[in-house]
């Protein structure tokens, strides 16, 4: 075979293996865009059962508003 034929084989090749990585590249970027962008929304959600735990909480910490700080106003503890 004669030493172009050669030369044009082996960049045939090395092309065809650069283009089989671009692809598998592409597709590994796009799984994960998908997972990211999945995580993204699960962030949020959370976020948002974080702050209605919160006022939740602040509820159950203080049902009656600010006066029960003050120690005239709370019931004894045998009532």
């Amino acid at each position: 075979m004669p030493m172009a034929a050669q030369h044009d084989d082996e960049l045939s090749r090395r092309i065809a293996d650069l283009e089989s990585q671009l692809a598998f590249q592409e597709d590994t970027i796009e799984t994960l865009n998908q997972l990211v962008t999945q995580q993204a929304g699960e962030l949020q959600l959370l976020h948002h059962q974080m702050r209605l735990l919160g006022e939740k909480f602040q509820q159950i910490s203080d049902p009656e508003g600010s006066s029960s700080n003050d120690p005239s106003q709370e019931v004894p503890p045998h009532y």
